[in-house]
């Protein structure tokens, strides 16, 4: 198994970036879901309610500046376009805390349930994507841990459980035309969960095409 894609989704809600390399530390990948939208009553904006963010593409500059459109995150035209997609009131924060995620700092899918799924793999927003997954394999990877890398270095992912799905499946990501099958499917195939909510157990710089190893829970089988 290898490190097929790494996302990274610098404004949470907002469409992402794939990149070839990301540092992941116990707060998940560096930059990533760093900056959110709120209301004027300081509550979390996200794509459940107001699926037009997805419309906005957030990404980071060589210096480590985040984006939103090509503009600087905090210039007065990219908020002028957020207020009118999230109402009067509405600005864009800086919070690297914790509670900057729904549930886990990382959501790990893999190309044998992206296939069986079988519609883009941005529906469904993962921060890893581990290719060389028979089937739905990572159904049965619950309590385990994902090694990427060799040796003392190993970056050590710790996976919790499956994700249950919502209604931003549904949103296609790039025109936020809503298909609401989308999720009936992953409610009737899939018991509504797909991918896993995983945290980071020990760090380091993960790289596209890193050798992926699978230890099972209380049983120190590998693969």
């Amino acid at each position: 198994m290898n490190i097929q894609q790494i996302w990274r989704y610098p404004v949470k809600s907002m469409a992402g970036e794939r990149v070839d390399a990301a540092r992941v530390t116990e707060a998940g990948i560096e930059g990533d879901r760093g900056i959110q939208v709120r209301n004027k009553s300081g509550r979390t904006v996200t794509s459940r309610t107001h699926p037009q963010l997805f419309g906005f593409h957030a990404t980071t500059s060589d210096s480590g500046e985040v984006l939103i459109d090509g503009r600087p995150w905090d210039s007065p035209k990219i908020l002028e376009q957020v207020q009118r997609t999230a109402g009067p009131g509405a600005r864009l924060v800086r919070d690297e805390t914790q509670d900057r995620f729904d549930i886990l700092p990382l959501l790990v899918a893999t190309d044998g349930a992206i296939a069986a799924f079988g519609r883009d793999v941005r529906r469904l927003r993962p921060n890893i994507v581990v290719g060389g997954v028979a089937g739905l394999k990572e159904r049965g990877w619950q309590g385990g841990q994902l090694l990427v890398g060799h040796g003392a270095e190993s970056i050590v992912i710790g996976v919790h459980d499956l994700r249950g799905r919502c209604i931003m499946t549904t949103f296609d990501p790039d025109t936020q035309s809503h298909d609401p099958e989308v999720l009936r499917d992953i409610v009737k195939r899939f018991g509504g969960k797909l991918a896993l909510n995983c945290e980071v157990i020990q760090g380091g710089v993960i790289k596209v095409d890193q050798e992926v190893r699978f230890v099972g829970a209380g049983t120190g089988s590998e693969y």
